[in-house]
């Protein structure tokens, strides 16, 4: 034990916890689940690992709100962009959560507002400006005629977002490391029950008992790479944000999609890259920038149909006969109708003759649109504000004089090789209902905790709709008693690195470094069913050997090895997707060496993949699953509807 620890130990302590709805996680997707679920009555507990007012991926900010649909400028139907979202994953996307987020983004952009959150040009900053709309002082980005995505002041939003929480009478109880789901009798695959965690400063046991619960945790990450001397700012979401909703809903018995996928885009570079968005590009934050090369040669945009485009707004419209373009949220980018202008690739630009290295020039950008990525676009999103606004502006970096250096291959915010790939872009996650019920009766899931999740808008989405589909499931339920057998077992296997001893032990540094290799070792780029077993093999030995040698000195450092713990079950459920999937993929970006044949059309499905006992479930699954988009919708959200028509 740390004698130097400053806070109370209370190991030997736990507190009981009842909850008609019970909330995992406090990010966008939680504090928005919690928010609706107590607006419609119910008795609403929120349970945060940090602290909730500034916690998740979206606590630092965010700088656009994706799939707006239904604002009064869009010129797009929800059901239109939706189709393209899906069309531009060959399929390979999640209908039901994209469809509330193209259906409701906009709302949930209202809500916000009222709760404090900034939206709107108040102040006048851009008046005139192209992508200003001066009536509603809605600033929109990428496509400025479609206008489907809105530019907003995202560090504004969490904590207007925690400011609700508790004028809305919310229990939220922070410093929370969330371990397991609690089932029905205790059982692997019953109904969720309620859940079970420990402070991470004091070590406290927290017994949650509920009606219904939803999971709104992080996507994995750290799986492919761990830097034990560099984490910090080149992650793109918090270090801590790992994965642990997938790992304990795997134990539970959870199904889970397309955790098979290896996605194109990566953001968390573990020590190898620089802080997101802070090298030049011409994506997302930074779209549309000018890209030069070393000798200040402009690189052209091309629109999908391979014009050159001279003119600078050229680049903020869609190309004949094309209604509209995909840009900003949905980093992947595949190259389907709906992909707008792009800069020509970088071995292209190479055969042109441009030399890198490669330069973004705001320079002689329009002013307004110089300020907009400088200032407001970045200083907004995740991560910006200090790291890179104030401290390259402090370092005397002035957008008007200067040009900032790409690196990697010349677009993006890295660049490694392709089996070093985390979990970004449309990864895999919980495979969901209609009502974003998981397989697993009473446990909900919205935001990262979906399979294909997306960005911000997406979060708030979710996690609103599956709120309220949550607390109608809880006024019908009773609460019940959960298992103290799965209790007691889940306190052993939750403080046993606190009991083991000094002299040979591992710190949780060792055991992500080691099972990170592992992973790259045996899950990389291209797979094989031997050489996956193998994985299996080794990730088991080494579970077995952290069991029995890692070791935590405080409160802190065991909340670190059990993320850890959850990031090396994440890897197993990875390879076991890995195993269940016998073809290669394009769309998955997913390569088997034993059996190299592209997929056809006809067998294009999901595979979800649950975990009983010792046995693992494999299940194919339609892929358009969820029927009808706007028949369904309608048929699952009759009151949603009507209050938004009539209330």
């Amino acid at each position: 034990m740390d004698k130097r620890w400053p806070y109370e130990m209370e190991m030997n302590k736990e507190e009981r916890v009842e909850a008609d709805v019970l909330v995992l996680g406090g990010g966008i997707a939680g504090c928005m689940a919690a928010i609706s679920a107590a607006k419609s009555g119910q008795k609403v507990v929120l349970v945060e690992k940090g602290a909730t007012e500034r916690s998740g991926a979206g606590g630092s900010g965010c700088d656009h709100w994706e799939s707006a649909a239904t604002n009064p400028g869009s010129t797009v139907s929800p059901e239109d962009l939706v189709k393209a979202m899906i069309d531009n994953e060959n399929g390979y996307n999640n209908g039901i959560s994209h469809y509330i987020e193209c259906r409701e983004g906009y709302d949930r952009l209202l809500d916000i507002e009222k709760m404090g959150g900034k939206i709107r040009d108040e102040d006048d900053e851009f008046k005139g400006a192209a992508f200003r709309d001066e009536e509603t002082k809605f600033l929109y980005a990428y496509d400025y005629d479609s206008r489907i995505t809105l530019r907003i002041w995202g560090t504004t939003f969490k904590p207007a977002m925690y400011r609700e929480l508790l004028r809305l009478g919310v229990k939220v109880i922070d410093r929370i490391m969330v371990t397991s789901l609690l089932t029905e009798d205790g059982k692997q695959g019953s109904r969720v029950v309620g859940a079970t965690g420990f402070n991470g400063r004091t070590g406290k046991f927290y017994i949650f008992k509920s009606k219904s619960s939803i999971m709104c945790m992080s996507r994995p990450a750290r799986v492919w790479l761990f830097s034990e001397a560099h984490p910090g700012l080149c992650e793109f979401r918090p270090t801590q944000c790992i994965g642990d909703g997938h790992a304990m809903g795997w134990r539970a018995g959870a199904a889970f999609n397309m955790m098979e996928k290896s996605v194109k885009a990566e953001f968390s570079a573990a020590g190898q890259s620089f802080p997101p968005y802070g090298a030049g590009n011409n994506h997302n934050t930074w779209y549309p920038a000018t890209l030069i090369d070393s000798k200040g040669r402009e690189i052209p945009y091309m629109n999908r149909d391979g014009k050159i485009l001279k003119d600078y707004y050229e680049r903020t419209k869609s190309g004949d006969d094309q209604p509209f373009f995909l840009k900003g949220g949905n980093i992947e980018q595949a190259k389907y109708d709906y992909d707008g202008p792009e800069t020509m690739s970088f071995d292209e630009s190479i055969k042109q003759g441009f030399i890198p290295p490669f330069y973004a020039d705001l320079t002689d950008m329009p002013k307004q649109e110089r300020d907009i990525i400088w200032g407001m676009m970045v200083g907004e999103e995740g991560k910006t504000r200090i790291p890179i606004l104030k401290n390259y502006t402090d370092a005397g970096f002035d957008p008007e004089k200067h040009v900032l250096q790409c690196y990697g291959a010349g677009w993006t915010s890295s660049s490694f090789s392709p089996n070093e790939r985390q979990l970004f872009g449309l990864p895999g996650g919980f495979h969901n209902d209609w009502t974003l019920m998981s397989s697993l009766e009473g446990l909900f899931v919205a935001g990262d905790s979906l399979f294909a999740s997306n960005c911000f808008g997406h979060a708030a989405s979710t996690g609103s709709y599956a709120g309220r589909h949550a607390a109608k499931y809880a006024s019908n339920m009773d609460l019940k008693e959960p298992d103290e057998v799965q209790i007691e077992l889940e306190k052993k296997r939750v403080y046993s690195p606190m009991m083991t001893e000094t002299g040979d032990s591992m710190g949780w540094k060792e055991l992500n470094a080691a099972l990170s290799k592992t992973m790259r070792n045996y899950c990389g780029e291209e797979k094989h069913g031997n050489i996956l077993k193998t994985g299996l093999e080794q990730l088991n030995k080494l579970e077995e050997k952290a069991r029995n040698h890692a070791h935590a000195a405080n409160p802190h450092d065991l909340m670190r090895l059990n993320e850890v713990f959850n990031i090396l079950t994440v890897s197993k459920l990875i390879i076991h997707a890995c195993l269940s999937r016998e073809s290669s993929s394009e769309t998955l970006n997913f390569k088997r060496m034993d059996y190299p044949l592209q997929e056809q059309e006809k067998d294009k499905k999901f595979i979800t993949v649950s975990q009983r006992g010792n046995r693992i479930e494999v299940e194919t699954v339609p892929i358009d699953y969820y029927g009808d988009l706007k028949e369904n919708y309608e048929k699952y959200n009759p009151d949603y509807i009507g209050e938004k028509c009539y209330g």
